[in-house]
């Protein structure tokens, strides 16, 4: 039986519950704002399977050849500048969708927290489109992902690295209709940190009903200089997200998941077929492919994911890049955050404080 004694132990991945036959597993929320896995024991059977289901318990190693990397971008201005960085996954998504198969990926419910889901229609795209810093619910979607899988339909499930690794540990078989992406990620903040964020921010907006966030807008000053913008009914603010304070919590490590610190998942040899990310530094490798709109880092880990860039190339502007030199700005892809002085102040008094008093505690 799961028995988690170090969160550092945990990513949250929700393998274990979605594994669980007896459905003993529920994901409950710490003082700190991550899910961790509870055991019903009235229902627990002590099968195991749940242990044997965690991936970082039953960590795959994968012995390949380094993967390709590509500098990347969408040759249409609308869905690129409706993207993060260079808008490669809508068209990885839209070959599945064309055959009939099912995305999943991370989409806001109507409160704004972040939850996985599925789609089967492009113009819901947009739903998963975007980054989102905060940690997503899986909830049931391997259990979905598995039954699309088991009737023959093309899958494309999008996550984490960790997520994805959970997906493969609860599935314990390849399929050669499942097709997965993964990030380069820098770690995932507190949902609790996220919900007080979004209080505050209502607050400091006369309370009017939000109906949209965009954590990377490019819109006014462009692909480096991002803002997060929060689109009301009659208005919309944008704040650089150097000066965004959440933003701040974020990149400065303040309110990560405790397994963020000392990520296993972060590694050149990755179970996804293909890992999406910002092309950092691409001025110092290929200027030419920096127009402020924009540009990926696409590697391709698999033949599967090989197969998957072919069919897309008509559709984007590409050039290959040496590997080592495409992930010497992004040192996410194989260094896990370094955690912050301040964090064990900040999250002691996540529920006694607001987010005005998280960010005096964080003295950003």
């Amino acid at each position: 039986m799961l028995d988690i004694k170090n969160k550092s132990m945990c990513v949250g991945c929700e393998a274990c519950k979605n594994t669980c036959p007896r459905n003993a597993i529920i994901m409950v929320e710490d003082k700190e704002g991550f899910c961790y896995p509870h055991i019903n024991q009235e229902f627990c059977s002590n099968c195991g399977l749940c242990e044997n289901t965690c991936p970082m318990l039953h960590p795959k190693t994968e012995d390949k050849s380094l993967p390709k990397a590509y500098a990347a971008y969408n040759n249409e201005k609308e869905i690129r500048m409706q993207s993060s960085s260079g808008g490669i996954f809508t068209e990885i998504a839209k070959i599945i969708l064309k055959n009939n198969g099912v995305v999943f990926g991370a989409v806001f419910d109507k409160e704004f927290n972040v939850v996985h889901d599925e789609i089967i229609v492009e113009k819901d795209l947009r739903k998963i489109r975007g980054s989102k810093y905060v940690q997503s619910q899986i909830d049931d979607n391997y259990k979905k992902a598995r039954y699309y899988l088991e009737k023959g339909i093309e899958v494309l499930f999008t996550g984490t690295p960790c997520q994805i690794e959970g997906l493969y540990s609860f599935l314990r078989k390849d399929y050669e209709n499942l097709y997965t992406q993964d990030i380069i990620c820098h770690g995932v903040p507190s949902k609790k940190v996220w919900r007080k964020y979004l209080k505050h921010r209502r607050e400091i907006d006369n309370g009017e009903i939000l109906e949209n966030i965009n954590f990377r807008n490019k819109e006014n000053k462009g692909w480096s200089h991002y803002e997060v913008s929060f689109k009301y009914k009659d208005k919309e603010v944008n704040i650089g997200h150097n000066k965004d304070l959440y933003m701040k919590l974020f990149l400065k490590d303040v309110v990560l998941r405790p397994s963020c610190y000392n990520c296993k998942f972060k590694k050149k040899h990755r179970k996804s077929d293909i890992t999406l990310a910002d092309f950092w530094g691409i001025n110092n490798v290929l200027p030419n492919m920096n127009d402020e709109n924009g540009t990926s880092l696409v590697i391709v880990n698999s033949n599967k994911g090989s197969k998957l860039f072919k069919r897309i190339a008509k559709k984007i502007t590409y050039e290959e890049v040496d590997f080592e030199l495409a992930i010497k700005n992004n040192k996410s892809m194989i260094s896990s955050a370094i955690i912050n002085n301040k964090r064990k102040d900040v999250v002691s008094n996540l529920n006694d404080s607001n987010f005005e008093e998280i960010i005096k505690i964080s003295e950003i």
